[in-house]
């Protein structure tokens, strides 16, 4: 099992870039597939973007392609996400996850992860 805490939300101007951190617990972090999705009330949770357990592939959502950068730190236990150019639509609480399966094409799917993080809430102002 493993445990996970996002860090690093808060209030920013549209253009602004933010680094959102998630630490987990255990010594198997490294065989994890890791994840960072979103949400904003009353909608669905959105895929934002993943990284396999190497750091070698990734992958990301279209609304953030090009702007956010996911990587990883085996030796700290740590999966980042990198914001640039942030929009006021990118304002959400960002939430971490874990998937013990390796990357795959149900990786974009919330129901394909095992753990969760609390969320970290990221505001974007116009």
């Amino acid at each position: 099992q493993v445990q996970l805490v996002e860090s690093g939300g808060g209030l920013v101007q549209t253009g602004d870039s933010l680094r959102l951190s998630c630490a987990a617990s255990g010594r198997t972090f490294r065989s994890y597939t890791m994840g960072w999705f979103r949400q904003t009330p009353g909608k669905e949770r959105e895929f934002v973007a993943a990284i396999s357990v190497n750091g070698g592939s990734t992958r990301y959502g279209d609304s953030v392609k090009g702007r956010f950068t996911i990587s990883r730190d085996n030796a700290k236990n740590t999966v980042y996400l990198q914001m640039n150019s942030l929009k006021p639509e990118d304002t959400a609480v960002y939430y971490c996850a874990a998937d013990v399966a390796p990357m795959m094409a149900s990786t974009i799917r919330p129901g394909q992860y095992d753990y969760w993080g609390q969320g970290t809430q990221v505001t974007v102002s116009s």
